[in-house]
């Protein structure tokens, strides 16, 4: 079992008792240095002492199972507000949801739309292009052609 299953097994529970969903575990290398992070999300959002409360209760839970044998630092952090949209569970949350995708290779000559994402299924999904701000129509995308989809942020 990989590092990651590992680590998610051992802290799920923890985490989902304090109220928030344990996301993604990654387990990378950082500036040389080795990196647990649990990525947690809420329907509330996330703060920072929601990190830091979500730190306090796995860091002993992770000390007693010693699931990695060499020295790592433990990172909780929110998934962000343009996470990319991978899984299904990614692709329900942002279900009418206005979004970016850009796709590996052009599409009538072009490589990003804008749109709201209205359906989805195991392998592709379907956006309502918005067009200098105009409706334009209904496009569907392969989810293999997807080089990255996430939530449009406007500043």
């Amino acid at each position: 079992m990989k590092i990651t299953d590992t680590v998610y097994e051992i802290v799920k529970d923890a985490v989902e008792r304090l109220g928030y969903e344990l996301y993604e575990v990654q387990y990378q290398k950082e500036d040389g240095n080795m990196v647990l992070t649990l990525f947690i999300d809420s329907p509330n959002g996330i703060t920072l002492d929601d990190c830091e409360s979500v730190s306090r209760t796995v860091d002993p839970l992770l000390d007693e199972a010693d699931p990695i044998s060499e020295p790592y630092y433990l990172s909780v952090s929110s998934l962000g507000l343009d996470r990319p949209i991978k899984s299904d569970r990614d692709f329900a949350r942002n279900l009418d949801v206005l979004v970016t995708a850009k796709l590996y290779a052009a599409v009538n000559k072009k490589k990003e739309f804008l749109g709201k994402l209205v359906s989805f299924d195991e392998e592709s999904y379907t956006l309502e292009i918005t067009e200098k701000g105009r409706p334009a129509g209904q496009m569907t995308f392969k989810r293999r052609d997807t080089a990255l989809l996430r939530p449009y942020i406007e500043f």
